[in-house]
């Protein structure tokens, strides 16, 4: 799918979408990646949604087909949307200080808390469909642990450290996937970040080792994201306060979503029957 993926980033750049590199992904069917240049939140979620028409489009015109559901596959890797933070002021990288663990600032780390504070209603908006949690589970590099790590890929937050320059220093929020909103998404991912900058929210430490070879006493204490989309909206009503500082996010913003995904997509998957319940239910 060399060919393919490389039409997709020609379109992209004469529309002003600029991408960084592309490549295979490690699933079966076709999986790959495109990654976009970084840009300020809004401009960035204008770019997803471009980046969608465009790469749907190029496959139909191709005879192909794409999907962003985040598990399209039983049994293989799915589909994340590993967004890449950094906070600047004065042209200054405020997440950057040498010499330090990853090289990040106090305030680098206190928006890290945050992010793995509010993970759970996070959740509810930046992997808000009942697919999602196919993906969230234990293996397949799936990034359910609220922890960060400059190694470790199943922790929900990765520290890129292949670059030690100012303007490379960032986060790497791994949790969210591509059937968000992109609005709604980079919002609430900031709101949370500045909620743990606002209340000086300490995270936990970073843990560099591959988590399946931890001590049970030492795994035990590492969180974990919301197992269930129920679980995750469950967290969004107990949880939304950071999001409407500033009325960023309205309370009829969150109960209007709150509305909607228990009546359209909670209760609509939990009525209808499920294919593998006729493999495993039709012939008793």
């Amino acid at each position: 799918f060399q060919d393919l993926r490389t039409e997709m980033v020609e379109v992209m750049a004469k529309i002003g979408v600029e991408v960084e590199v592309h490549h295979h992904e490690v699933a079966t069917a076709g999986q790959a990646e495109i990654d976009m240049k970084y840009s300020t939140l809004v401009r960035m979620a204008d770019n997803v949604m471009k980046y969608k028409y465009v790469v749907k489009g190029v496959a139909h015109k191709n005879g192909k087909t794409v999907t962003f559901m985040p598990k399209p596959i039983f049994m293989d890797n799915g589909s994340g949307m590993h967004t890449h933070i950094s906070l600047w002021k004065d042209g200054t990288n405020i997440f950057f200080q040498p010499g330090t663990y990853a090289d990040l600032s106090q305030t680098a780390l206190y928006f890290i808390g945050g992010l793995l504070a509010h993970s759970g209603s996070l959740c509810a908006i930046c992997a808000p469909t009942t697919n999602s949690y196919r993906r969230l589970v234990p293996g397949y590099e799936a990034p359910i642990n609220l922890i960060y790590s400059q190694r470790n890929r199943s922790a929900c937050i990765r520290i890129p450290a292949y670059s030690r320059k100012e303007e490379a220093k960032r986060i790497e929020f791994r949790t969210p996937d591509p059937s968000c909103n992109p609005y709604l998404a980079f919002a609430a991912m900031l709101m949370a970040g500045l909620d743990g900058i606002r209340n000086k929210i300490t995270p936990p430490e970073p843990i560099d080792k591959n988590l399946y070879d931890l001590e049970p006493e030492v795994k035990a204490k590492v969180r974990s994201t919301p197992g269930s989309l129920e679980e995750a909206l469950r967290a969004l009503e107990a949880d939304a306060d950071y999001l409407m500082q500033g009325d960023v996010f309205t309370p009829d913003v969150i109960e209007t979503w709150l509305r909607y995904k228990w009546e359209k997509e909670i209760n609509g998957l939990r009525l209808r029957p499920h294919p593998y319940e006729f493999a495993m239910y039709f012939d008793i």
